[in-house]
Protein backbone atom coordinates (compact mmCIF):
# COMPACT_ATOMS: atom_id res chain seq x y z
CA UNK A 1 0.00 0.00 0.00
CA UNK A 2 1.34 3.28 -1.06
CA UNK A 3 1.67 5.94 1.89
CA UNK A 4 3.34 8.55 2.76
CA UNK A 5 6.74 8.46 3.86
CA UNK A 6 6.83 10.70 6.94
CA UNK A 7 3.65 10.97 8.41
CA UNK A 8 4.70 14.20 9.57
CA UNK A 9 4.72 15.82 6.48
CA UNK A 10 1.44 14.12 5.52
CA UNK A 11 0.67 17.79 3.64
CA UNK A 12 3.95 17.35 1.94
CA UNK A 13 2.99 13.81 0.13
CA UNK A 14 -1.17 14.26 -0.02
CA UNK A 15 -1.67 17.34 -1.86
CA UNK A 16 1.22 16.99 -4.34
CA UNK A 17 -0.90 13.91 -5.63
CA UNK A 18 -3.35 14.07 -8.31
CA UNK A 19 -5.90 11.73 -5.56
CA UNK A 20 -5.96 15.24 -3.45
CA UNK A 21 -7.62 17.02 -6.19
CA UNK A 22 -10.06 14.41 -7.28
CA UNK A 23 -11.26 13.56 -4.17
CA UNK A 24 -12.20 17.81 -3.83
CA UNK A 25 -13.03 18.46 -6.97
CA UNK A 26 -16.45 19.19 -6.02
CA UNK A 27 -15.64 22.12 -3.24
CA UNK A 28 -18.13 25.07 -4.21
CA UNK A 29 -16.02 27.48 -5.63
CA UNK A 30 -19.18 29.30 -5.90
CA UNK A 31 -19.67 30.45 -2.53
CA UNK A 32 -15.74 30.72 -2.57
CA UNK A 33 -16.20 33.31 -5.46
CA UNK A 34 -18.42 35.17 -3.04
CA UNK A 35 -16.24 34.70 -0.32
CA UNK A 36 -13.55 37.05 -2.53
CA UNK A 37 -16.30 39.49 -3.26
CA UNK A 38 -17.14 39.85 0.00
CA UNK A 39 -13.42 40.09 1.81
CA UNK A 40 -11.71 42.29 -0.95
CA UNK A 41 -14.96 44.79 -0.60
CA UNK A 42 -14.84 44.78 3.18
CA UNK A 43 -11.08 45.17 3.37
CA UNK A 44 -11.80 48.37 0.42
CA UNK A 45 -8.44 46.88 -1.09
CA UNK A 46 -7.03 49.89 -3.45
CA UNK A 47 -7.74 48.63 -7.23
CA UNK A 48 -3.82 47.65 -7.75
CA UNK A 49 -3.61 46.24 -4.64
CA UNK A 50 -1.02 43.60 -4.03
CA UNK A 51 -2.29 39.83 -2.66
CA UNK A 52 -0.59 37.05 -1.62
CA UNK A 53 -2.55 33.24 -1.95
CA UNK A 54 -0.62 31.55 0.55
CA UNK A 55 -1.32 27.82 0.38
CA UNK A 56 -3.06 28.56 -3.61
CA UNK A 57 -3.02 24.88 -4.81
CA UNK A 58 -3.91 25.13 -7.95
CA UNK A 59 -4.58 28.74 -8.14
CA UNK A 60 -7.99 29.41 -8.75
CA UNK A 61 -8.56 31.55 -6.33
CA UNK A 62 -6.10 33.46 -7.38
CA UNK A 63 -7.16 33.23 -11.02
CA UNK A 64 -10.26 35.01 -9.72
CA UNK A 65 -8.48 37.72 -7.50
CA UNK A 66 -6.46 38.84 -10.35
CA UNK A 67 -9.83 39.24 -12.74
CA UNK A 68 -11.05 41.44 -10.07
CA UNK A 69 -8.36 43.82 -11.15
CA UNK A 70 -5.97 42.95 -8.52
CA UNK A 71 -1.52 41.90 -8.54
CA UNK A 72 -2.02 38.31 -7.25
CA UNK A 73 1.08 35.82 -6.21
CA UNK A 74 0.03 32.21 -5.47
CA UNK A 75 2.16 30.33 -3.52
CA UNK A 76 2.22 26.75 -2.25
CA UNK A 77 4.31 23.83 -1.07
CA UNK A 78 3.38 21.32 -3.67
CA UNK A 79 5.56 21.73 -6.69
CA UNK A 80 2.95 19.79 -8.98
CA UNK A 81 0.32 22.27 -7.99
CA UNK A 82 2.54 25.00 -8.57
CA UNK A 83 3.21 23.52 -12.12
CA UNK A 84 -0.51 23.43 -12.82
CA UNK A 85 -1.07 27.24 -11.80
CA UNK A 86 1.85 28.54 -13.66
CA UNK A 87 -0.33 28.00 -16.77
CA UNK A 88 -2.73 31.11 -15.62
CA UNK A 89 0.05 33.41 -15.31
CA UNK A 90 0.03 37.07 -16.53
CA UNK A 91 1.51 40.06 -15.82
CA UNK A 92 -0.29 40.77 -12.48
CA UNK A 93 -0.82 36.73 -11.91
CA UNK A 94 2.34 34.80 -10.54
CA UNK A 95 2.90 31.58 -8.59
CA UNK A 96 5.74 30.15 -6.72
CA UNK A 97 6.51 27.22 -4.69
CA UNK A 98 7.58 28.41 -1.23
CA UNK A 99 7.39 27.18 2.50
CA UNK A 100 4.92 29.21 4.83
CA UNK A 101 7.10 29.44 7.39
CA UNK A 102 9.49 31.53 5.38
CA UNK A 103 8.57 35.43 5.03
CA UNK A 104 8.78 36.76 1.36
CA UNK A 105 11.03 39.20 -0.66
CA UNK A 106 8.08 41.41 -1.19
CA UNK A 107 5.36 42.85 0.97
CA UNK A 108 2.01 42.44 0.09
CA UNK A 109 -1.19 44.72 0.96
CA UNK A 110 -3.13 41.82 1.51
CA UNK A 111 -2.23 37.69 2.72
CA UNK A 112 -4.78 35.62 2.52
CA UNK A 113 -4.33 31.93 4.01
CA UNK A 114 -8.25 30.09 2.79
CA UNK A 115 -10.18 26.55 3.36
CA UNK A 116 -8.17 25.95 6.43
CA UNK A 117 -4.17 25.78 5.33
CA UNK A 118 -2.92 25.90 8.42
CA UNK A 119 -2.01 24.04 11.50
CA UNK A 120 -0.83 21.22 9.60
CA UNK A 121 2.73 20.91 11.21
CA UNK A 122 3.09 19.34 14.18
CA UNK A 123 5.49 21.70 16.25
CA UNK A 124 3.78 24.13 17.30
CA UNK A 125 6.53 26.36 17.09
CA UNK A 126 5.79 26.58 13.30
CA UNK A 127 2.47 27.76 13.63
CA UNK A 128 4.31 30.71 15.34
CA UNK A 129 6.55 30.93 12.62
CA UNK A 130 3.80 31.01 9.94
CA UNK A 131 1.91 33.85 11.61
CA UNK A 132 5.35 35.74 11.53
CA UNK A 133 6.43 35.10 8.37
CA UNK A 134 2.37 36.40 7.48
CA UNK A 135 3.51 39.68 9.43
CA UNK A 136 6.77 40.51 7.79
CA UNK A 137 5.28 39.96 4.54
CA UNK A 138 2.95 42.80 5.09
CA UNK A 139 3.09 46.27 3.70
CA UNK A 140 2.57 49.20 6.62
CA UNK A 141 -1.07 49.01 6.17
CA UNK A 142 -1.75 45.73 5.02
CA UNK A 143 -4.03 43.12 6.39
CA UNK A 144 -3.57 39.69 6.58
CA UNK A 145 -6.75 36.85 6.67
CA UNK A 146 -6.62 33.09 8.10
CA UNK A 147 -9.72 31.34 7.18
CA UNK A 148 -10.05 28.55 9.43
CA UNK A 149 -12.65 26.21 10.25
CA UNK A 150 -14.49 26.27 13.50
CA UNK A 151 -13.32 23.49 15.49
CA UNK A 152 -16.21 23.36 17.72
CA UNK A 153 -18.81 22.83 14.78
CA UNK A 154 -16.94 20.36 12.93
CA UNK A 155 -15.97 18.12 16.28
CA UNK A 156 -19.86 18.41 17.18
CA UNK A 157 -20.58 16.79 13.31
CA UNK A 158 -17.63 14.78 12.93
CA UNK A 159 -19.42 12.18 10.62
CA UNK A 160 -16.75 9.12 11.60
CA UNK A 161 -17.35 6.86 8.44
CA UNK A 162 -18.25 7.24 4.95
CA UNK A 163 -17.39 6.09 1.40
CA UNK A 164 -17.02 8.81 -1.19
CA UNK A 165 -17.36 7.82 -4.85
CA UNK A 166 -14.98 10.39 -7.12
CA UNK A 167 -14.54 9.34 -10.75
CA UNK A 168 -14.92 5.63 -10.24
CA UNK A 169 -12.77 5.73 -7.20
CA UNK A 170 -14.18 4.83 -3.86
CA UNK A 171 -12.69 6.59 -0.90
CA UNK A 172 -12.69 5.14 2.35
CA UNK A 173 -12.61 8.06 4.78
CA UNK A 174 -12.44 7.93 8.70
CA UNK A 175 -12.50 10.86 11.27
CA UNK A 176 -11.92 10.94 14.97
CA UNK A 177 -10.64 13.51 17.12
CA UNK A 178 -6.70 12.76 18.65
CA UNK A 179 -3.95 14.42 20.74
CA UNK A 180 -6.11 17.38 19.81
CA UNK A 181 -5.83 17.28 16.14
CA UNK A 182 -8.86 16.60 13.48
CA UNK A 183 -7.77 13.07 11.52
CA UNK A 184 -8.89 12.03 8.57
CA UNK A 185 -7.64 9.05 7.14
CA UNK A 186 -8.43 7.98 3.89
CA UNK A 187 -7.84 5.23 2.08
CA UNK A 188 -8.77 3.81 -1.25
CA UNK A 189 -7.62 1.61 -4.99
CA UNK A 190 -6.73 2.90 -8.14
CA UNK A 191 -5.47 0.86 -11.15
CA UNK A 192 -5.13 -2.51 -9.09
CA UNK A 193 -2.65 0.03 -6.59
CA UNK A 194 -4.08 0.67 -2.67
CA UNK A 195 -3.01 4.08 -1.46
CA UNK A 196 -3.20 5.42 2.48
CA UNK A 197 -3.28 8.80 3.49
CA UNK A 198 -4.04 11.13 6.52
CA UNK A 199 -5.04 14.68 7.08
CA UNK A 200 -3.68 16.01 10.20
CA UNK A 201 -5.11 19.48 11.08
CA UNK A 202 -4.22 21.21 14.56
CA UNK A 203 -7.81 21.70 16.29
CA UNK A 204 -7.13 25.37 17.26
CA UNK A 205 -9.69 27.22 18.62
CA UNK A 206 -10.25 31.11 18.52
CA UNK A 207 -8.29 31.31 21.97
CA UNK A 208 -5.36 29.15 20.45
CA UNK A 209 -5.18 32.12 17.53
CA UNK A 210 -5.74 34.58 19.90
CA UNK A 211 -2.81 33.36 22.05
CA UNK A 212 -0.42 32.65 19.12
CA UNK A 213 -1.21 36.54 17.36
CA UNK A 214 -0.48 37.58 21.38
CA UNK A 215 2.93 36.04 21.38
CA UNK A 216 3.84 37.30 17.73
CA UNK A 217 2.12 41.01 18.72
CA UNK A 218 -0.09 41.20 15.91
CA UNK A 219 -3.62 42.74 16.32
CA UNK A 220 -6.83 40.66 15.41
CA UNK A 221 -9.14 42.97 13.85
CA UNK A 222 -12.15 40.98 13.32
CA UNK A 223 -13.82 37.74 13.36
CA UNK A 224 -16.62 36.32 11.32
CA UNK A 225 -18.18 33.16 11.04
CA UNK A 226 -18.85 32.04 7.24
CA UNK A 227 -18.16 33.45 3.98
CA UNK A 228 -21.13 36.12 3.78
CA UNK A 229 -18.90 37.71 6.98
CA UNK A 230 -21.48 36.68 9.50
CA UNK A 231 -20.88 37.37 13.24
CA UNK A 232 -18.84 34.47 14.70
CA UNK A 233 -20.50 31.77 17.09
CA UNK A 234 -18.41 29.16 18.74
CA UNK A 235 -21.01 26.66 18.80
CA UNK A 236 -22.90 27.53 15.11
CA UNK A 237 -20.94 28.93 12.73
CA UNK A 238 -18.94 27.24 9.66
CA UNK A 239 -16.19 28.92 9.57
CA UNK A 240 -13.90 30.67 11.75
CA UNK A 241 -11.98 33.68 9.70
CA UNK A 242 -10.08 35.94 11.61
CA UNK A 243 -8.93 39.52 9.66
CA UNK A 244 -5.43 40.80 11.70
CA UNK A 245 -2.36 42.96 10.95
Amino acid sequence: MEQPENNACWYASWFDTPYYHILYKDRDYEEAQLFMDNLTAYLNLPDDAKILDLACGKGRHSVYLNKLGYDVTGADLSANSISEAKKYENDTLHFMEHDMREPFPTQYDAIFNLFTSFGYFDNDQDNITTLKAICQSLTEYGFAVIDFMNVHNVIEHLVPHEVKTVDGIDFHIHRCVEDNHIIKDIKFTDKGKDFHFTERVKALTLEDFEQMMDEVGIYLLETFGDYRLRKYYKNESDRLIMIFK
